[in-house]
């Protein structure tokens, strides 16, 4: 009877793990398919325009005659509103942790920290619509009446907004890591609760949360439904956060509504888009990943 059980318990591990592993290799088969299907379009673009162009041209008017494939406004819109959403996010994120780990009781924790990342689950085109009906007319044309309905400001606020309970939750498990003996060496010298939190623990804890700040940004390089509702689609170069702006995930959502033809060259810029933004997320990931690996080793 022991050995039945045990063959039985040694087939259930097998299933098991070939269940795991089949998990496993859907999602590394699904990851190498959108890679192949973004590079072999990429390939059919870039076979009729320039590479060159494309990176370093300050026009993208692929729909409008005369065409002009430079990309560039569309990276400067997408760098515009993730960085503005860097500025809402930090602040706010960052406070939420150090409160979250140094200060908040259990009990509190407990009630605030689900409440925070309920942030993340809200559909990001309430979002969009939450700029434009709220956020533009009721607190920046306020500020500056001439500000485009349509703006990158209002994107970067609501971007940042849906970003704080990332920055939030990792450098809260950033700040929680520090070993609890440098707090009490920081106390036994005196030190009040602020300055074991600022002088002490955030030092420590920086490359937890460095890597939380690129992985949120990342997130907001690749916002889609709210950046496309409130930034407008005016590809433009342009520094100037009133005004309206277009991005990169915006563009391919804009040319995937079906208007364009298939197989143009129109309809595959949307894949040299996507691959350019399928790389600079990529590396803001691994540059995120090789600094959370710095902070794990710190520390174990």
């Amino acid at each position: 009877m022991l050995s039945g059980l045990s063959r039985f318990s040694r087939g259930k591990e097998h299933a098991i793990h070939g269940g795991l592993l089949l998990c496993a290799l859907v999602s590394v088969a699904t990851t190498a398919g959108i890679i192949w299907v973004l590079t072999v379009e990429s390939l059919r673009f870039f076979a009729e325009i320039s590479p060159v162009d494309f990176l370093f041209g300050g026009r993208w008017a692929p729909l409008l005659e005369p065409k002009s494939f430079g990309v560039l406004p569309l990276v400067c819109g997408t760098f515009l509103v993730a960085g503005g959403a860097l500025l809402v996010a930090v602040p706010i994120g960052l406070g939420s942790g150090i409160f979250l780990s140094e200060y908040a009781p259990t009990r509190v924790r407990s009630i605030v920290k689900p409440i925070l990342e309920v942030l993340a689950g809200i559909p990001t085109v309430v979002y969009g619509y939450f700029a434009i009906v709220f956020v533009t007319p009721k607190i920046i044309q306020p500020l500056a009446p001439n500000t485009d309905i349509f703006n990158a400001a209002s994107a970067a606020i609501v971007v940042g907004i849906m970003i704080i309970p990332t920055i939030a939750s990792l450098s809260d498990d950033a700040f929680r890591a520090v070993p609890r003996s440098l707090r009490e060496g920081a106390y036994a010298l005196s030190a009040t609760r602020l300055e074991v939190s600022t002088r002490v623990v955030f030092p420590a804890a920086m490359s937890g949360v460095v890597a939380a700040v690129i992985l949120a940004f990342a997130r907001a390089i690749g916002e889609t439904m709210a950046v496309t509702l409130a930034a407008g689609a005016m590809a433009r170069l342009t520094i100037n956060p009133l005004e309206s702006v277009q991005t990169m995930t915006s563009y391919i959502v804009q040319v995937s509504l079906g208007d364009t033809p298939h197989g143009t060259i129109e309809y595959q810029t949307i894949f040299a888009v996507g691959m350019l933004l399928f790389l600079i997320t990529l590396t803001f990931n691994i540059i995120a990943q090789r600094v959370l690996t710095r902070y794990r080793e710190v520390y174990e």
